[in-house]
């Protein structure tokens, strides 16, 4: 009697360890594919967003050059770092650096420019960036200098990121918070205005 008791408890242990390990593992596998939607979608997620100012549309229409080209370099020299940026902001862009927002204006620009990266890659860092340090631009057009004028942590729909602005604006966007695993509910901010060459 007692060794049928002991085995139905083995049994009955034996399930519910099945059952957890299955439950953990298809949470784990939500986890990931959970991730990659994320990493596979517009990291700026206003992309049906029209531009308030005609003005603004027609200078972002002119700058508009291939997805994927590359367009120059970001230079942080808060954290130390130069990287590659591309224009769009799909996973291919951002696999390969900082991507250009397609309906922002290039940087130099009067209007926003906007340009987004990995929390875990090209802006892991960007939390060490303080108000008034420098950010530095370098394309085609040539070279330009902004300083920081605003941190902020805003939901991921927030769709004030991009809206057009009155003076040239360099706008960085990445998920927050960055050690969050999974799809991430914010975006972390960071505004800058241009200043003149030094």
């Amino acid at each position: 009697m007692a060794r049928k008791k002991y085995a139905r408890l083995i049994v009955t242990l034996s399930v519910i360890s099945l059952t957890a390990g299955v439950a953990v593992s298809a949470y784990a596998g939500y986890q990931i594919q959970a991730t990659k939607a994320e990493i596979n979608k517009t990291y700026i997620e206003a992309a049906e967003l029209s531009w308030i100012k005609e003005a603004n549309a027609e200078l972002a229409i002119k700058a508009r050059v291939t997805t994927g080209t590359f367009l120059g370099t970001i230079n942080i020299p808060t954290i130390n770092k130069t990287f590659n940026i591309f224009e769009g902001t799909e996973s291919k862009q951002l696999d390969k650096g900082v991507g250009h927002y397609v309906k922002s204006v290039m940087p130099g620009v009067s209007d926003n420019s906007v340009l987004a990266g990995h929390r875990d890659t090209v802006f892991a860092e960007l939390g060490k960036v303080k108000l008034g340090e420098l950010i530095k631009i370098r394309v085609r057009e040539g070279n330009f200098t902004y300083k920081v004028s605003a941190i902020r942590i805003v939901d991921k729909n927030d769709r004030t990121v991009i809206v057009p602005t009155p003076e040239a604006t360099l706008t960085l966007s990445t998920c927050f918070p960055f050690s969050y695993i999974g799809n991430a509910p914010k975006r972390y901010i960071v505004s800058a205005k241009l200043i003149p060459s030094i």
